[in-house]
């Protein structure tokens, strides 16, 4: 027994010398000045010969010297450049550690209608994925629960926190609802729609549903009083006065189709999750103010009919249609590709986008979405200081290197178990 407790305790030994030391950067105290860089300021504007200033985590432009002392930091990027930190929408990062793991997984709640579900009091800061997705230039993020047919609210969080209280950037911006499939696929009840009989009118049958309960909540929410709260409509509120925006998950034109109609009974601030087939309707959805974040711009068409390459060229179709448009790697098991996002928006910008463009899809635009828009998304005076500093381009997988980020001024650790292991092995085998 001595031999095989000795044993296991050299085992937990082991394995926590393999875990990383990283933890959360304290808050900012001695004043930045960045000098030298290319300031991509992520609304399709480039900066040249001016210095960015953090101070109180927040940033300022300066073309003028910048007075250097023994209280300021001074970073010399001369040839590098300055970006806005990328917003990550759509995603269960923090949900979800290991996918075919139960006891991992926490991003879907039993039941068809439950807005008060709050992503966010689940938001795990530990998970080990966030620190991927940090070095390559995500910093922020939008949790989402799933599960039934409104699934409850989702939070944006910055990716540097001890915990979920910590982490909270925006609190329950938005609720989620899956739009039922209104097409005959064997697939559908993987969208909520019972097995056997038609499966359209089943889905038309849920969208009624959903719609009876906004019509319950918006009768309940006129009422000034009442004798017993209900949570599931209190958690709506933020829809009827635009605090919220309603987000619908949904692929075909039909589906998006009755999500702009059943919008138009309640003027929801409307936003569709998925859109793959929003390069269609993309002159309706202008129409009707409807935002997109499109799922997996690495994917296959939706339909066999479609070009090849149809995914790389919708999010260029929908950006110069008007359409606000961002991007993510989906909700379901991409939470660990949400690092590949700066790559994907370069994709765009080799469909029809130009680089500054393809920025803006991945920093300013899904702040404007998620309402965070005048507090990050862009480098202008006065807003949070979350930016990032490249050797190169930001979207060219190539050439991508992170010097530095920050995080509301504070200085973002840039390791993670992958490149621990990386310069461990380096180590190994002597490779410089």
């Amino acid at each position: 027994m001595k031999k095989i407790f000795i044993a296991i305790l050299s085992m937990i030994s082991l394995g926590l010398q393999a875990q990383e030391t990283m933890h959360p950067s304290p808050a900012q105290t001695k004043k930045i000045v960045i000098t030298g860089a290319s300031i991509h300021v992520g609304n399709g504007q480039v900066i040249e010969k001016s210095n960015l200033i953090i101070e109180k985590g927040k940033m300022k432009i300066e073309t003028s010297n910048p007075s250097l002392g023994a209280d300021v930091e001074h970073i010399d990027a001369t040839g590098k450049h300055i970006y806005p930190g990328i917003i990550a929408p759509n995603t269960n990062l923090g949900l979800v550690e290991v996918s075919s793991t139960r006891a991992t997984v926490d991003y879907v709640e039993l039941g068809d209608i439950h807005p008060n579900v709050r992503s966010l009091v689940a938001y795990n800061t530990d998970s080990k994925v966030i620190n991927t997705l940090r070095t390559n230039g995500v910093l922020l993020a939008q949790i989402v629960p799933q599960g039934g047919l409104i699934s409850g609210s989702s939070s944006v969080v910055q990716l540097d926190a001890w915990n979920w209280e910590d982490a909270a950037y925006l609190v329950d911006e938005g609720i989620h609802m899956t739009m039922p499939a209104l097409i005959n696929r064997p697939s559908n009840t993987r969208r909520g729609n019972l097995p056997g009989g038609d499966p359209v009118r089943a889905g038309l049958a849920r969208i009624e549903q959903a719609k009876g309960f906004f019509r319950e909540a918006k009768a309940y929410l006129n009422e000034k009083t009442h004798a017993e709260v209900n949570l599931k409509f209190e958690a709506v509120k933020g829809l009827f006065d635009r605090s919220q925006s309603l987000y619908i998950h949904c692929d075909l034109v039909k589906e998006m189709l009755a999500a702009i109609e059943l919008n138009k009974e309640f003027n929801f601030k409307l936003v569709i999750a998925g859109g793959a087939d929003s390069w269609m309707i993309a002159d309706i959805l202008k129409e009707n103010q409807v935002s997109v974040i499109l799922s997996e711009p690495h994917s296959l068409p939706a339909t066999e009919d479609d070009a090849v390459d149809q995914p790389y060229k919708t999010g260029a179709m929908l950006y110069k249609a008007g359409v606000l448009v961002s991007i993510s790697q989906d909700s379901g098991d991409g939470y660990t590709q949400q690092r590949n996002l700066p790559f994907m928006a370069g994709t765009l910008a080799a469909y029809g986008l130009t680089k500054e463009e393809a920025l803006q899809v991945i920093t300013l635009n899904p702040a404007k979405i998620l309402g965070i828009d005048k507090r990050t998304g862009s480098i202008e005076n006065g807003k949070d200081a979350n930016i990032l500093i490249c050797q190169g381009d930001l979207l060219d997988m190539k050439s991508s290197v992170l010097s530095h980020a920050f995080i509301q001024g504070r200085a973002v650790d840039l390791q993670n178990k992958h490149t621990q292991l990386f310069e461990r092995y380096k180590y190994k085998y002597q490779i410089k």
